[in-house]
């Protein structure tokens, strides 16, 4: 477990902190989900959790701590999901880049409102000054590997000659990354179907000998 520092001293988190975090966290990602990031008070994370305020500032810093490790749980999670789904495909270019499409878009329909939440917090995270408290590099840095994975299968000749694979990458991107805004003004949205057609739609546009 993380050591932290309490009063100089640093300690090991116990079991119990830890799932009580663990518990801030998910009550967190339902709340901003269903009411967005603005109505997401730590009082009314705490009134739904069943504890007190107090209990969430002993834990994290404020709203803006808890969105980091919100977003850092987010990510291990769709990490934890997506790669051994992505790793156990064919390794060949076109039945990876299907397998991460469908890979995203299945995680999405997994946890719906971790989505959700994510995509709130791009929006409306701000500080008391106004700025963005909502670190997103991680989506570039997400472009940039699915950018190298596209140009090494280019190169081996798995996909088409002749099309940029960083333009490539962030329009798969950009494509995956509009869904969360969708779920939520559809939550009937069919995830598998979407995925389905996604990697269809990508698999034609970088098939060899495609136009």
């Amino acid at each position: 477990m993380r050591s932290e520092t309490t009063g100089g001293a640093a300690r090991e988190r116990t079991f119990i902190e830890t799932a009580r975090r663990a518990q801030i966290v998910a009550v967190a990602i339902d709340t901003i989900a269903e009411l967005g990031y603005a109505q997401a008070s730590l009082a009314r994370i705490a009134g739904r959790a069943g504890i007190s305020k107090g209990v969430i500032l002993y834990h994290f810093a404020g709203k803006d701590d808890l969105v980091r490790e919100l977003v850092r749980e987010v990510l291990a999670q769709a990490e934890g999901y997506m790669r051994p789904r992505i790793a156990a495909a064919e390794q060949t270019g076109p039945a990876m880049l299907r397998a991460y499409i469908e890979a995203n878009l299945a995680f999405m329909g997994e946890y719906r409102n971790h989505m959700i939440a994510m995509a709130e917090m791009a929006r409306s995270a701000r500080d008391a000054d106004g700025n963005r408290t909502f670190d997103t590099s991680f989506v570039q840095a997400g472009v940039t590997a699915l950018r190298e994975l596209l140009a090494r299968f280019q190169d081996l000749g798995e996909f088409r000659p002749g099309f940029d694979p960083a333009v490539a990458a962030a329009a798969i991107r950009a494509a995956i990354d509009a869904v969360p805004a969708r779920l939520a003004a559809d939550p009937g949205l069919d995830l598998d179907h979407y995925g389905r057609e996604l990697a269809d739609l990508f698999d034609l546009a970088t098939r060899p000998g495609s136009a």
